[in-house]
């Protein structure tokens, strides 16, 4: 199954998604209130006004999440090429929901930072309330996967030990457009998935999702041991290498750039590059 939110007039509300054109609209406001219902896979299966999806934007999956969790360094050959070992355990750091935008909105180039880059994620959506979970619980509580990229101003992010300040700039975040349910994945709720970004059709990133040090029932076991996750929270579970970061010399975006991610059977986030006006 795969589920969008869209912007209608002033309101958000959740689809179906039956082909790359058509819809369901299911009456719930967002991702997050969907999966809030216990009963929400027979809520996104049944029936409801149709659709057509080229009317519409997609909002933020989950427009008001109550945690974004972020894993960094989570993919070994992206490891390397920023020059550090392999972890014992997982990086964490988190985005707060002003950085979330829709899969085809503009990412915000801010003035105070000359070193933005591109991260392409699998992102992990929850759908079940979890408190330190086993790995059948952890499986049960993982709703689907999406695409986030975790836009970084590395400048920023350079400033301290802690990365918060580099990755929460306002409006910069893509998360979309799908989520996609495990049982339409290779993999199931460890999936197997290309993952790529390309700027200006130039591809930067193209890995698999199945090279993550980390999968997903690691990542929802580990975080569930200290944070009780909720349904609609988001795991971003790491890039893979080819950062602006990592190359010699450093690239990063600038004004215009177009930014696409994708990841095999989740579809595609294409969000340009705008400058703030001040």
């Amino acid at each position: 199954m795969k589920l969008a939110t869209i912007r209608t007039v002033n309101l958000t509300t959740v689809v179906r998604v039956i082909d790359d054109e058509h819809g369901v609209d299911l009456g719930v406001a967002d991702i997050g209130e969907l999966l809030a219902d216990p009963d929400w896979v027979e809520r996104a299966a049944g029936d409801g006004p149709r659709v057509d999806l080229a009317d519409f934007d997609y909002a933020p999956l989950v427009t008001r999440p109550g945690k974004v969790v972020c894993v960094g360094l989570n993919y070994a050959n992206h490891i390397t090429e920023m020059g550090r070992e392999l972890p014992e355990h997982p990086t964490i750091f988190a985005k707060w929901t002003e950085t979330l935008i829709g899969a085809r909105d503009e990412i915000t180039l801010p003035p105070e930072s000359a070193e933005v880059d591109w991260e392409a994620e699998l992102a992990v959506v929850i759908g079940r309330s979890v408190r330190r979970a086993d790995e059948q619980q952890a499986t049960a509580a993982i709703a689907g996967f999406s695409i986030l990229n975790d836009v970084s101003m590395r400048d920023w992010q350079r400033r301290t030990p802690m990365w918060d300040q580099g990755k929460n700039f306002e409006h910069s975040t893509p998360l979309g457009p799908w989520l996609v349910t495990p049982e339409e994945l290779p993999g199931g709720v460890r999936p197997e998935l290309r993952i790529s970004c390309s700027v200006n059709d130039d591809v930067r990133q193209d890995d698999s999702t199945g090279d993550l040090v980390f999968d997903p029932i690691d990542l929802v076991r580990y975080v569930s041991t200290f944070v009780t996750l909720h349904p609609g929270d988001v795991i971003a579970t790491g890039t893979p290498g080819g950062v602006g970061a990592g190359r010699k010399p450093p690239v990063f975006l600038a004004d215009g750039d177009v930014v696409t991610t994708r990841i095999e059977q989740l579809g595609e986030c294409v969000n340009t590059v705008v400058a703030e006006r001040l």
